[in-house]
């Protein structure tokens, strides 16, 4: 009978809701992680926050490549459609958190805001009429989506457009 009653107490004990249990950081106890902050904690996925944006990015054949140049950062970038319809154009790119600023051409007529989330660059699904004079046709920056593809700053400066220009060149 007392194993009975044991048992029973276990049981109900085991479905009492309670707080979530704290997470022992080996200093002390915290309340639980989200499972993002979890996931950054463990090195599982990169911190926007902390992560050097430089490298190169790429979609398919579409390439983005980042350099620093002085203080700041060149960026290039190309998305190439097939049959000549095209868009290229290079530019400078700042970073505030998980927001990146570029402007492509340097007219100053192309720029927009991108999402950078660590590894992938979303760019905005419209972007400024300017930017078509940087794209042949119907083509567009307008969506593109390249994913890191190596954190080489020496790859990403030799990176060129379908017309050989060097996208990434710096003037150091």
């Amino acid at each position: 009978m007392r194993a009975f009653v044991a048992a029973i107490a276990l049981m109900l004990a085991a479905c009492s809701g309670g707080d979530e249990p704290a997470v022992d950081n080996g200093q002390n106890l915290l309340p639980p992680l989200d499972l993002e902050s979890a996931a950054l904690a463990r090195g599982m996925i990169r911190d926007p926050e902390n992560t050097e944006i430089a490298g190169l990015y790429a979609r398919d054949t579409d390439r983005l490549c980042i350099v620093r140049d002085g203080g700041g950062y060149k960026v290039g970038a190309f998305v190439d459609y097939g049959d000549g319809i095209t868009c290229s154009g290079s530019g400078t790119v700042s970073r505030v958190g998980e927001v990146m600023h570029l402007e492509l051409g340097g007219k100053g007529d192309c720029g927009f805001d991108a999402q950078y989330d660590g590894e992938r660059i979303r760019f905005p699904g419209q972007v400024p009429e300017g930017c078509e004079s940087l794209c042949s046709g119907r083509a567009s920056f307008a969506g593109f989506e390249p994913s890191l593809l190596s954190e080489s700053e020496v790859e990403a400066a030799s990176v060129r457009d379908p017309k050989g220009r060097l996208l990434c060149a710096t003037s150091d």
